[in-house]
């Protein structure tokens, strides 16, 4: 169908109860944050635009009211998710509340209106420094991830600051340390971590972990650390004067450690030795330290219940992968699986980004860790054989077949065989289609539904053309942006992420068209060809994706928010598990679009809400 015929949904939702801080949890379904109205006010050429958040523990029928100071703008209450107000001016002030049963709820305040399409969050640039060989280096905004640091129902993010000497693991020389910060969206600062010299800086060495583990309303944050890494109430972790580097800036001896810190404070509340371990480095395919530093981390519901964080290293060949619970106070293995004592066949098979998803609809999340799938008991699942890879897709892809997909691209024609990017079945592995790689390295691929004359998700590599959910080539012509993606106007069809710009694709001409240039008020991409931005996912107004820039002087970050009015009404993506864990893997190394658990695009049916519950 096209976008103007595409109608407002409707649904159920589930309500669940809430288990008590530190008890055994009993509510049925998935722990998701307990999120307040997210409401947002962003002025535009025709007045303000106001959306807000339906949560997927709203009563079934939640309407609502939009007020202007304490005027109520609508005669009857919305059933939509946005409103226009066409008197309303930069200096307005918007305030949304629910009502229910025909009762009005409390309202929450909007904040100040946006004078432009985007919010201006200012950051704290460290200085830079120097390395022991003499090569002077400045910061950068690197990649970013959302959490609730503080309990109050709203995001804050969590962003890394990358030395302008970061290194890939196959480049040797020193690096400057890599600090993170953590920033409310006034600005507030609430700490900085200072990972330390035995800490090398790279897209491949530290994922920044963030998400309420234990169940008390509020994130904690987990990261690998070493020797001489400072928290954020000054306090360091190890020997302050350590110094692991070798003569090529690797680090390949001295201890390495996994911390819990406060989400408040930056305070180290937990260290234990890293898991997986390091061992001889040699095992992991070469001995000077590009095999073995390559790691991943992310969030995962192992118990259909509560998060678990997951940590992993190695992909090329070996491949090990643990997950940790943080409960009451103590940091605990739950199970490590390595391709060297019970998984030889997933030797290989890795991804530099893993994704998680229930893949055998058993209520519980498994790792999809590229070509293997790694079972929520820690145990493989499958593998496809088709080996290593440097982009992957787990989602909904297909609506007509049961179950979940999965979109790969690959690396070695050797091992890929005449399937350089196929999609396969979640829960088994088979095959469902693929095409040629053409001989070469495949290096980018995604999938989303950007043409609706075809069911389910459009895929598309950097080698072949266009195809269909199905694997019907719809035509050689593709869109030539493959890095990310992001839900933006008012239609089920997703647009296309790359650089500074969100663009949609036009079916009939097989062109796109630019909806969104950041560039214009001077943000930046990250990560080089990746061209990814620190960010992007549902954090604020309506279930549309916001999309985060550094600015180009990296003294602020710009958070962009749609002001497309839109009909269709769902709860916010980040009440949808799957979305909200891979977003939370988002910052880790080539960073990928989370797709959430159901089809998300043209056609799409009536979501069924899966049941969840709040801490």
């Amino acid at each position: 169908m096209t976008s103007s015929k595409v109608p407002a949904l409707f649904f159920t939702l589930a309500l669940a109860s809430c288990a008590q801080v530190g008890a055994v949890v009993t509510a049925p379904g998935k722990q998701i944050e307990l999120l307040n109205r997210g409401a947002v006010a962003i002025q535009t050429p025709g007045g303000v635009f106001v959306s807000w958040r339906l949560l997927a523990t709203d009563a079934g029928g939640v309407a609502f009211n939009v007020y202007r100071g304490g005027t109520k703008l609508n005669s009857t209450p919305l059933t939509e998710l946005n409103y226009t107000d066409a008197a309303g001016t930069a200096s307005s002030a918007y305030s949304v509340r629910a009502v229910v049963n025909g009762a009005e709820q409390s309202g929450f305040d909007a904040g100040a209106t946006w004078s432009a399409p985007y919010k201006t969050v200012p950051v704290q640039r460290p200085a830079g420094g120097t390395t022991p060989d003499g090569v002077a280096y400045t910061y950068e905004i690197n990649d970013g991830t959302p959490a609730d640091l503080d309990g109050d129902g709203a995001y804050e993010l969590i962003v890394k600051w990358q030395p302008t000497n970061a290194k890939d693991n196959s480049q040797s020389g020193y690096t400057g340390n890599t600090l993170v910060d953590a920033y409310k969206l006034d600005g507030t600062r609430l700490w900085r971590i200072d990972l330390g010299r035995n800490i090398r800086a790279g897209a491949h060495y530290t994922t920044m972990v963030a998400y309420d583990f234990d169940g008390d309303g509020k994130a904690e944050v987990m990261m690998k650390t070493a020797d001489a890494t400072v928290d954020g109430t000054g306090t360091t972790i190890g020997s302050a004067s350590a110094d692991h580097r070798n003569s090529a800036g690797y680090i390949l001896t001295g201890p390495e450690f996994l911390t819990v810190f406060n989400g408040q404070t930056g305070k180290a509340m937990k260290t234990n030795n890293y898991l997986p371990a390091r061992g001889t480095v040699s095992s992991w395919g070469d001995n000077y330290g590009n095999r073995v530093d390559r790691f991943l981390g992310g969030v995962a519901n192992l118990d259909g219940a509560r998060p678990s964080a997951v940590f992993s290293r190695g992909y090329y060949t070996r491949a090990v992968i643990a997950a940790w619970d943080w409960r009451d106070g103590a940091l605990t293995s739950r199970w490590v699986f390595d391709t060297d004592v019970a998984g030889s066949a997933a030797r290989g098979q890795g991804a530099h980004w893993f994704s998680v998803a229930d893949v055998n609809s058993d209520g519980k999340d498994d790792i999809v860790y590229g070509a293997a799938t790694i079972d929520s008991y820690g145990q493989l699942l499958y593998t496809t054989g088709l080996c290593h890879g440097d982009a992957l897709h787990v989602g909904k892809f297909n609506p007509d077949l049961a179950g979940l997909q999965v979109y790969m691209v690959h690396e070695t024609p050797s091992c890929y065989g005449a399937n350089g990017t196929g999609m396969h079945n979640a829960a088994t592995g088979a095959l469902l289609w693929g095409t040629s790689g053409e001989g070469v390295d495949v290096g980018r691929g995604v999938c989303m539904d950007i043409d609706p004359a075809y069911p389910g998700e459009e895929c598309w590599g950097s080698r072949g053309g266009l195809r269909s959910a199905t694997g019907v080539q719809i035509g050689s012509n593709r869109p030539s942006q493959m890095n990310f993606a992001a839900w933006w106007d008012g239609d089920l069809l997703r647009e296309a992420l790359d650089g500074t710009q969100i663009s949609k694709w036009n079916p009939a001409s097989g062109s796109s068209s630019v909806l969104v240039n950041a560039a214009d008020a001077g943000a930046a991409s990250n990560n080089g060809t990746k061209a990814t931005p620190v960010l992007s996912a549902d954090l604020l107004g309506d279930w549309r994706e916001e999309v985060v820039w550094r600015n180009s002087a990296n003294t602020a970050l710009l958070i962009y928010s749609t002001t497309a009015p839109t009909a269709t009404r769902l709860p916010t993506l980040m009440h949808n598990p799957q979305y909200r864990a891979q977003v939370a893997a988002q910052n880790a190394g080539y960073n990928q679009p989370p797709h959430p658990s159901f089809y998300l695009g043209a056609g799409m049916g009536t979501l069924v809400q899966e049941p969840v519950h709040t801490p």
